[in-house]
């Protein structure tokens, strides 16, 4: 079984009002969507392949990102965090937010950027749990 890397949420509601409900509750816990990937649409233009409506949003707190990049240069390879949203049916889909926690294990402990890595969790907690 792998391990738990998300913090995830069922919704039953169109993809495009989930894309929208996880977009508006990040910005109240203080992030920014910098990217958005539509891997439905590169799928296709890319592989010619059909894929089910997926988006990956890159998001980012910059108060916990300039705090931990204070700490560790090399974290921003683990920045931003990605928040997933996919559909798997009619008005169902699934929202999933990177555990910052989990991916802080694969780099040399340090107290200042745990502490970062569980407010982080913390907030993408309440983002998931508002849905």
């Amino acid at each position: 079984m792998s391990k738990d890397y998300g913090i995830r949420k069922k919704l039953n509601v169109s993809y495009e009002t989930a894309v929208t409900k996880v977009i508006e509750a990040l910005k109240k816990e203080g992030f920014g969507v910098l990217t958005e990937i539509n891997v439905k649409e590169t799928l296709k233009k890319k592989l010619n392949k059909d894929f089910r409506k997926y988006i990956i949003l890159g998001a980012c707190n910059p108060t916990l990102a300039y705090q931990a990049l204070s700490n560790e240069t090399e974290i921003g390879l683990l920045l931003p965090c990605n928040v997933i949203v996919y559909e798997t049916g009619e008005n169902q889909c699934v929202v999933s937010a990177q555990n910052p926690e989990m991916f802080l294990s694969i780099i040399e402990e340090k107290e200042e950027l745990t502490k970062v890595a569980t407010l982080a969790r913390e907030s993408l907690n309440r983002v998931i749990n508002s849905l």
